[in-house]
């Protein structure tokens, strides 16, 4: 079945960003609109305020790179879903493998965390994705159907309201990208998966995450089941994040 998908791209600053470079990054990118993708860019907490004024009513989106799994309570530290809705956050990055391998977030913590934000209306960008020794082992398909099935299952027929971004772990800031036929394998086997438990399958878009440059989007975005990418270090760049944008559309 052929879906036209509009592309996302998605930023991911990580732990990078102060006042002055936050507001000229973001300066750089509005100036550039419009765009024909989608846009959004998931920032530190405690730039979501300023990112929030800058980018109001401007077309382009913006949402958090975590959020706590759980409503309220006594979780110092944590920010719930209804916080960022508060800041009006379209977009929340949850499983990222940074998160699952520096805090050991579990599969089910993961699925957890995307519950909570669907709740708030606010989109989880799942990440799913393979070590380097995994893909060796030949692994990376149990890895990412056993990564992806924690969250079918904790959100059931909700799950086709997800974005999920493949990153094959052994790609993030290496500098090595999967080929654009290594990622179009794992996003058909995901695009698989998630034909089985939701009818919104083929509208759901699929993100590929892993040193995405100007370079090589424009390739990338051919497959037939890439929609977008979330992207990390070029995302710091306005001119290297716009070149993306415009490789989506």
């Amino acid at each position: 079945m052929t879906t036209t998908r509009r592309k996302l791209v998605v930023g991911n600053w990580k732990m990078h960003g102060s006042h002055k470079a936050n507001a000229e990054l973001l300066e750089g990118i509005l100036q550039a609109r419009p765009f024909g993708a989608d846009v959004a860019v998931c920032v530190p907490f405690p730039y979501l305020s300023e990112t929030a004024v800058a980018l109001a009513a401007s077309g382009v989106g913006w949402g958090a790179q975590d959020v706590s799994q759980h409503e309220q309570g006594a979780y110092t530290g944590e920010v719930s879903a209804a916080m960022l809705h508060e800041f009006g956050c379209r977009w929340v990055i949850v499983g990222h493998s940074e998160r699952r391998q520096y805090h050991a977030e579990s599969d089910t913590v993961v699925a957890e965390k995307a519950k909570a934000a669907l709740a708030r209306g606010i989109t989880p960008v799942v990440c799913v994705g393979e070590t380097l020794a995994q893909r060796e082992a030949g692994e990376t398909e149990h890895v990412v159907k056993r990564q992806l099935s924690a969250v079918i299952h904790a959100l059931a027929h909700c799950v086709g309201e997800i974005v999920v971004a493949y990153e094959p772990v052994w790609a993030i800031g290496t500098g090595r990208t999967a080929t654009p036929a290594q990622a179009q394998e794992v996003h058909a086997l995901l695009r698989a998966q998630l034909r089985a438990a939701s009818p919104r399958a083929d509208a759901m878009r699929l993100l590929y995450g892993g040193s995405v440059k100007p370079d090589n989007a424009r390739e990338l975005f051919a497959q037939p089941d890439i929609d977008g990418a979330l992207v990390g270090g070029a995302s710091l760049k306005a001119a290297d994040f716009v070149a993306i944008v415009r490789a989506a559309g």
